[in-house]
């Protein structure tokens, strides 16, 4: 099979979709890697590398994309590459199409078929390929929120670890997967006063055993999530309903009430975001926008800014999946990774995932190949 590597287009996104020993795995098993000129660079990786074990150098996208019969990407695809879209291919990446719709119609149009990262689901209910870019995020958030809040960026100037006889800053959790306990992780680590909030309180009785008693845990009621984050320096919205739009947890109303100088990151934003506030994406380039003296963060890409992590974290997590793909085709790979099914999106002009169509307010098609 002919496997496509795009170069990443989104505004400061150096990720790439493929590292050259997962290039070296895929010309092993017999398969051509296309890929466009300095697609991995961003990330530390020179072409030379690739073209060492066996991939071709392609010198535009257009090529990429009119060769190969599987495109991996990192981000979804924006609107100038929905015209390299075609039938007989199928699309492998991040795709969160509830929060853009004409992603979903221009896959649609051209019967693109379409595995999404963030929807491939584990019997145990873990995500696999979201999971790894959750916990850069997570972590992420914390980082970049703590250097908000100094006063040169137009934060209240506090140190969320404080000092010996002045208290430290609040850190406010919305959502406690895994962008939830790697964001708790950071700010205990910085000293901060920690409060998880989640519905399930299964959840969190283990993030009480997990963290040992050091954050604070509270179901996540609109009573509750209102008191607590009016007293937060640091706001984390961390939550997550797979496919689809992130549910808005946190009001308008209750952003007013914060202090002046506080910060929120709003890690749901690649999902449309769950703070009421959060009315627009922002960019690594320009990162944050005030609103009722509060400091937003709606980066919707943050692991981009790491890339050399995030890229080899993501691709270690897809390259098995990729394998299946290109060596056994799609039916197949999902009969061997029922997983799989959970990704899959687009198929043949229709989109078959149920939670996605539903967001877009589509009638869902029959899953295309049942279980055996």
């Amino acid at each position: 099979m002919k496997i496509g590597v795009p170069k990443e287009i989104k505004t400061n996104e150096r990720r790439v979709a493929l590292t050259p020993s997962g290039a070296h795995a895929l010309v092993q098993d017999g398969h051509q890697i296309i890929l466009e000129r300095g697609a991995g660079v961003g990330s530390g990786f020179e072409d030379e590398e690739y073209a060492r074990v066996g991939a071709a150098i392609a010198p535009e996208a257009a090529a990429v994309w009119g060769e190969a019969d599987l495109i991996v990407k990192v981000k979804e695809p924006l609107p100038e590459e929905t015209a390299f879209f075609r039938s007989n291919q199928t699309l492998f990446t991040y795709l969160h199409l509830a929060a853009v719709p004409y992603l979903a119609e221009a896959l649609v149009q051209s019967g693109t078929c379409s595995l999404a990262y963030e929807t491939v689901q584990l019997p145990n209910g873990k995500l696999p390929l979201l999971t790894p870019m959750s916990e850069i995020a997570g972590k992420m958030s914390v980082q970049i929120g703590s250097h908000l809040l100094e006063s040169y960026v137009g934060g209240r100037g506090v140190l969320l670890g404080g000092v010996p006889g002045v208290p430290p800053g609040e850190v406010v959790i919305i959502g406690g997967g895994a962008v939830g306990t790697n964001a708790a992780k950071i700010a205990l680590g910085m000293g901060a006063r920690v409060t998880i909030l989640d519905l399930n309180i299964d959840r969190l009785r283990e993030l009480d055993d997990l963290f040992e008693g050091r954050v604070t845990t509270i179901v996540s009621q609109p009573f509750y999530v209102e008191e607590a984050v009016r007293h937060a320096d640091l706001l984390v919205g961390a939550v997550l309903v797979p496919g689809a739009k992130a549910p808005r947890i946190v009001s308008e109303d209750m952003v007013k009430q914060m202090k002046p100088g506080s910060v929120i990151v709003d890690v749901a934003i690649d999902q449309g975001g769950s703070i009421a506030t959060m009315d627009r994406v922002t960019t690594h380039e320009h990162p944050t926008f005030v609103k009722h003296g509060v400091i937003h963060y709606a980066v919707a890409n943050m692991p981009g800014a790491v890339p050399r992590t995030s890229t080899l974290a993501l691709a270690h997590a897809t390259l098995p999946y990729v394998r299946r793909l290109a060596s056994l085709g799609l039916e197949e790979a999902i009969h061997r990774a029922p997983e799989l099914r959970g990704g899959l999106t687009t198929y043949e002009g229709g989109i078959v995932h149920r939670v996605v169509a539903e967001a877009l307010g589509y009638e869902a098609r029959p899953e295309p190949f049942p279980s055996v």
